[in-house]
C-alpha cells in the first residue's frame, strides 16, 4: 500500500541489463552519468543558481562545472537565466529516471531487502548519497519519505510528527490528493530551534497538505508530578495528547543519544544514565542502546517507542554515515513500517548488523 514509487524502476529488465553492461565495458560512463547527476539535481535544489556557486557548493572547479552546465544547457535540461541556472520541465523528468539508475548502480534495492530482513523492517527505502555533507541528498531523504507518507494518507487522517532538521525537509516535500488532514507533534519539547521544533514543522506540513495543525506548549523532561498537574489543568494539552494517541501516522527522525540528550539541556542525573546505560540512538525522547535496550525517557506528552505497532503507518527517516549506530539502535528498539535512510548511513548499517 505504501511502496516507494520504484516498481517501474524494479520492472525494467532491460535497463538492468543496461547498467550490468556499463559496469563490465563502459564504467567511466557510470562515472559521466553521477557527476552530471550530481550538477542537475544541486541544480534543482538550488535554482536559481550561479556557476560559482554551484562550483563551490561541489567542490569542483568552475571551468568543470562550466564544460558540465553548457552540455545540459545544450541537451536542453537546464536554461541559464539573469537571476542563474534553472532546470527546465525535461530536466525535472530526465533526473528522475536517472535517480532509478544511478540506484540500480549501486546496488541500492538489493541492500534495501537485506537490511528490512536483518532489521525486521517492513520496507526500507535507500537514497544515493551522504545527507551529513550534501544538502542535496538531504532534500532526496526528505522528499522519498514524503512520497511513502503521500501513498498512504486518506481522507481526515492524523498524522504526528516529530522535530528536527530532516523532519523539515520531509515537510517540505509532502504533496497528497487526501483532504481534512491533522497534523499533530508527535511528543511535547521545546528545547531545538524553532524552525526545527514539532510544532513549526508541523504546521508547515499542514500548510502543504492544506490541513490543519494543533500545536503542543509543553516541555522534555517535567517531572511526573508537574506532567500530571499540568494535564488535569489544560483541557487544550489534553485533546492534542489524545490525538496524538490515535494517529494514523507517525513520522520521526533518529537522533544520536548524547547530542540529542546535550541539545535538550537534560539534567546531569539523566545524562549520567544516557552515559552509563550506553544509549547510543535516540528517538522521540527514548535513549537506546546498540541491542535495543531503552535506558531513559524523558518525561512529556506524545508517543512512546512502545506504542508504535497500534499506528498504522510509522515511517522513520535519518541520513549521515555517523548515525548508523543509532538508526539500529532505534529500530531494534521500537516497531517500524518503513525505514528511510541514505546510502552512507545504509552502508554502515549494513557492516553493524552483518
Amino acid at each position: 500500500m505504501y511502496q516507494w514509487d520504484r516498481k517501474r524502476l524494479e520492472g525494467n529488465i532491460l535497463l538492468r541489463n543496461i547498467a550490468r553492461l556499463h559496469r563490465k565495458i563502459a564504467p567511466e560512463f557510470i562515472n559521466i552519468m553521477e557527476d552530471r547527476y550530481n550538477v542537475l539535481r544541486h541544480i534543482q535544489y538550488s535554482q536559481p543558481v550561479g556557476r560559482r556557486a554551484l562550483a563551490n557548493t561541489l567542490d569542483i572547479g568552475e571551468r568543470v562545472i562550466r564544460a558540465q552546465v553548457e552540455f545540459l544547457k545544450t541537451a536542453g535540461l537546464v536554461d541559464f537565466t539573469p537571476l542563474g541556472m534553472m532546470i527546465t520541465n525535461e530536466g525535472t523528468a530526465i533526473l528522475s529516471d536517472m535517480a532509478e539508475y544511478i540506484r540500480l548502480i549501486h546496488g541500492l534495492t538489493g541492500l534495501e531487502e537485506e537490511l528490512s530482513g536483518k532489521l525486521q523492517v517492513k520496507q526500507v527505502v535507500i537514497v544515493p548519497g551522504d545527507s551529513q555533507v550534501d544538502q542535496a541528498t538531504l532534500r532526496e531523504l526528505g522528499r522519498a519519505a514524503a512520497s511513502v507518507l503521500g501513498q498512504y494518507l486518506g481522507n481526515n487522517m492524523t498524522i504526528a510528527v516529530s522535530g528536527g532538521s530532516t523532519m523539515a525537509t520531509v515537510a517540505e516535500a509532502l504533496q497528497t490528493s487526501a483532504t481534512g488532514i491533522t497534523v499533530v507533534p508527535a511528543r511535547g519539547g521545546l528545547g531545538e530551534e524553532v524552525e526545527y521544533q514539532a510544532n513549526t514543522v508541523a504546521s508547515v506540513m499542514a500548510a502543504r497538505l492544506g490541513g490543519k495543525y494543533r500545536m503542543l506548549h509543553i516541555p522534555d523532561g517535567l517531572s511526573e508530578e508537574t506532567l500530571t498537574a499540568v494535564l488535569a489543568k489544560d483541557s487544550n494539552i489534553r485533546s492534542v495528547a489524545e490525538m496524538i494517541r490515535q494517529a494514523d501516522v507517525l513520522v520521526y527522525g533518529i537522533g544520536q543519544a548524547y547530542a540529542m540528550a546535550r541539545r535538550r539541556n537534560l539534567d546531569e542525573v539523566a545524562m549520567e544514565k544516557i552515559v552509563d546505560g550506553g544509549a547510543i540512538g535516540e528517538a522521540l525522547g527514548h535513549y537506546c542502546t546498540l541491542t535495543g535496550e531503552v535506558v531513559h525517557i524523558t518525561n512529556s506528552v506524545g508517543l512512546r517507542l512502545d506504542e508504535l505497532n497500534r499506528i498504522g503507518l510509522v515511517v522513520a527517516v535519518a541520513g549521515g554515515q555517523d548515525k548508523a549506530e543509532a538508526i539500529v539502535a532505534v529500530t531494534r528498539a521500537g516497531s517500524q513500517s518503513v525505514l528511510v535512510v541514505d546510502e552512507a548511513a545504509a552502508r554502515e548499517i549494513q557492516a553493524i548488523i552483518k
